[in-house]
């Protein structure tokens, strides 16, 4: 997982990656293969391609093309949310039978 600083008062942030375990055990599956399109610049990528800020009060991914929110992730004492809005289409694959 890397971590860009951008300085100042920019937040870090890291990469995908950082939404494999929360997604996972929400889903039971390894999400950061999936690919996600922006509803904001409508660009595919892999999940583990997106910025994530993590210090927050949960997960925000952002595009990294136009900084456009795709998705969040927040955990509360007895839920998980878990809002796409921000995302046209969350393709993910299937096992080969």
């Amino acid at each position: 997982m890397s971590t860009i600083n951008g300085g100042g008062d920019d937040a870090a942030w890291v990469d995908g990656n950082a939404l494999a375990g929360p997604l996972g055990e929400i889903m039971g599956t390894d999400l950061t293969v999936a690919e996600l399109t922006c509803a904001g610049c409508r660009t595919t990528r892999p999940l583990a391609a997106m910025r994530v800020f993590d210090r927050a009060p949960g997960l925000v991914a952002r595009c990294p093309g136009c900084e456009a929110v795709v998705l969040r992730v927040v955990r509360t004492a007895d839920r998980a949310l878990v809002d796409l809005r921000g995302a046209l289409l969350l393709s993910i694959p299937m096992p080969t039978a």
